[in-house]
């Protein structure tokens, strides 16, 4: 082979295995409530997601608690998503937090509800499909394709909600992206549990559970210690710790590693999670070596994947602006609310600027589209936001609240043959409120 070859041409036939009114890209947070939404609506509803099971970063990324779902002890994130928590701690797989709704989890009982729902509400699913590609025919979205055992495969959608994360299918569309106002891209994470934690201690009883407003939950002892040893034993770049209870006794998962990385660079992302997983058991062996309480700890979990705070958002009709966030402005649109601290981590070092929210913010539907697409529309991570709302924006709760939006907002603009920029707002509104979303 002649090594100066850059590249290759390859024609192949796909086959169009399946037409749906909405099709969904990504079944974590934002997706699979999304699904659920858009199923419920009416529409014939269909998901792609790339693993074998639904729930992304909680799942998968073993990203606890899930935040923030109440604020100023009153519910911000309702309908699918809190009937989602409600039914998770039913099954004994959640454990809300008051006063801010931050829900600690069981990630396998996580992955069978949001199953079960999917089931329920009729969402054809297409798993261990990795998203490859679309196709535009009259400046609309007419396919997408993914590849899986069965080779590379394509659907049809009428309409589509890209809940990706990274804002994969946008992407590949076409869509604009914001330009950031200052670099560089938060840091990546990887969790981990650890078992064998002596987790009555007053030490983790108090750190392991996230339900303090206005305060940062992150144990300050260990901070401390670690930060004073951290030249002398070589300890890697981290955050918090944060400890979080998985309802298990002698279970702790643990928020700290911390590595710049760019997600969406395969080799970068590649080299980023080598050295996050060599961070873990670094990081865990120090804690089991210089705290009573992880004496006799082990490692029973890493998570699958490394935790993204940050990647691609899309330029949409409207921007969510720091300003306009940190001061609950509420949009003529507003279909989703927002609760967490402005979270800021920097990629180098420990430090994080955190700021408190004085009252739960708002969302426009407009942050969800952009000009030009008429048929797709995003949630999650992905939306229009600057670097300040986005570093609110970005964590779950805020993530099944516009999934829930987007999903409601696809089907009734496919039963109605309008594009998304054309939706009924105020139809869409009255039926969030239907389901529960308090906007």
């Amino acid at each position: 082979m002649d090594k100066k070859a850059q590249s290759i041409e390859v024609t192949k036939q796909i086959p169009i295995v399946g037409c749906y009114d909405v099709v969904v890209c990504g079944g974590g947070a934002s997706g699979f409530i999304s699904a659920i939404a858009a199923a419920r609506s009416g529409a014939k509803t269909a998901i792609v997601e790339q693993y074998g099971f639904l729930g992304g970063m909680a799942t998968l990324g073993l990203v606890t608690p899930l935040s923030v779902f109440t604020y100023n002890h009153e519910l911000v994130i309702g309908g699918i998503p809190w009937e989602f928590v409600e039914r998770l701690r039913r099954m004994g797989g959640g454990l809300v937090e008051s006063p801010l709704g931050n829900v600690a989890f069981d990630p396998e009982l996580y992955k069978l509800l949001c199953q079960q729902m999917m089931l329920e509400a009729g969402v054809d699913m297409y798993m261990h499909s990795y998203l490859s590609g679309c196709q535009i025919r009259d400046g609309k979205i007419s396919e997408v394709f993914f590849e899986n055992k069965n080779g590379t495969e394509a659907i049809h959608g009428d309409m589509y909600v890209d809940c990706t994360g990274d804002g994969d299918l946008a992407a590949m569309a076409g869509v604009p992206m914001q330009t950031d106002e200052y670099p560089p891209m938060q840091p990546l994470s990887t969790y981990f549990i650890l078992g064998g934690v002596d987790t009555d201690s007053p030490l983790l009883i108090d750190a392991m559970h996230h339900n303090k407003q206005g305060e940062n939950c992150h144990c300050v002892p260990v901070r401390e210690k670690l930060l004073a040893m951290k030249d002398s034993l070589g300890i890697p770049e981290f955050g918090g710790p944060w400890f979080c209870t998985t309802l298990r006794p002698g279970e702790v998962a643990v928020n700290m590693t911390r590595t710049t990385g760019n997600a969406l660079d395969n080799r970068d992302f590649t080299a980023a999670e080598c050295r996050l997983r060599e961070a873990v058991f670094k990081v865990a062996r120090i804690l089991k070596e210089n705290f009573e309480e992880f004496r006799n700890s082990y490692v029973t979990t890493v998570a699958v994947h490394a935790g993204i705070r940050e990647s691609r958002r899309i330029k949409g009709l409207h921007t969510v602006t720091g300003d306009e966030y940190m001061n609950a402005c509420k949009y003529h649109d507003s279909i989703s609310r927002g609760a967490h601290p402005v979270d800021v981590h920097i990629a180098s070092g420990s430090e994080q600027r955190l700021t408190f929210l004085k009252k739960a913010a708002y969302v426009p539907y407009r942050a969800l589209i952009a000009e030009g697409f008429p048929n797709l529309l995003v949630a999650g991570r992905c939306i229009s936001a600057d670097k300040t709302a986005f570093a609110s924006l970005r964590v779950q709760a805020s993530c099944m609240g516009t999934g829930q939006a987007a999903g409601v907002a696809a089907a009734q603009c496919a039963k109605s043959h309008v594009s998304v920029q054309m939706a009924d707002t105020d139809l869409l509104r009255k039926s969030l409120k239907n389901l529960g979303a308090i906007i």
